[in-house]
């Protein structure tokens, strides 16, 4: 009975390194694309402006079959409607990326103005408790992040959404191999 568990576990312990192998590279790849995004990153932004065409292209899709899905007329008309707007939305963006591309770099200021707002506001309501200091820290880099966007705005949209894209990959890669790291050592302990 032992010598069974011995070998049960062993092959979980092999099959957990393999496993984590393929996630360390997948999480090399993520490293890569986002080095290359940050090397170019007006590609970048162009290739992302390209992905929320199409995603607002599948959307209006979406809305079309639930259209269908009945509810009455004002349903079915409202997901009509939806629909419409984001296959124009989607075709808009996918034949002038870059017009999309400064409309979300525009967006993107936007919402970190919204963002670098609510988080001064939150340190305010929350100054008296330790570590409340990070908002107030944030909130003051994601409005002058703003603020740069904004004020940079339209040549921005040349780097911003580019950049920002390729940080997040090459974090998500470094995060995941690190994760793959760790899960190589508890394996190996096994």
């Amino acid at each position: 009975m032992t010598a069974q568990i011995a070998t049960d576990t062993l092959g979980a312990g092999t099959l957990v390194k393999k496993a984590s192998g393929w996630y360390m590279v997948i999480a090399v790849i993520f490293i890569v694309l986002g080095v290359l995004a940050i090397g170019e990153p007006f590609v970048a932004g162009l290739v992302a402006a390209r992905l929320v065409g199409w995603l607002l292209i599948f959307g209006g899709v979406a809305h079309i079959i639930a259209a269908f899905g009945g509810g009455g007329v004002g349903r079915v008309l409202w997901q009509l409607l939806l629909a419409l707007v984001y296959l124009v939305g989607g075709g808009y963006f996918l034949s002038h990326p870059l017009l999309a591309l400064g409309s979300l770099t525009l967006f993107l200021a936007a919402i970190l103005l919204v963002d670098a707002v609510v988080e001064i506001a939150a340190f305010f309501g929350t100054r008296r408790e330790g570590g409340s200091v990070w908002l107030l820290i944030n909130g003051v880099i994601t409005l002058f992040l703003a603020f740069l966007i904004w004020d940079q705005w339209p040549s921005s949209a040349v780097w911003a959404i580019g950049i920002l894209v390729g940080v997040k990959l090459l974090m998500t890669g470094f995060s995941r191999l690190m994760l793959g790291a760790a899960v190589r050592r508890v394996a190996s302990a096994i």
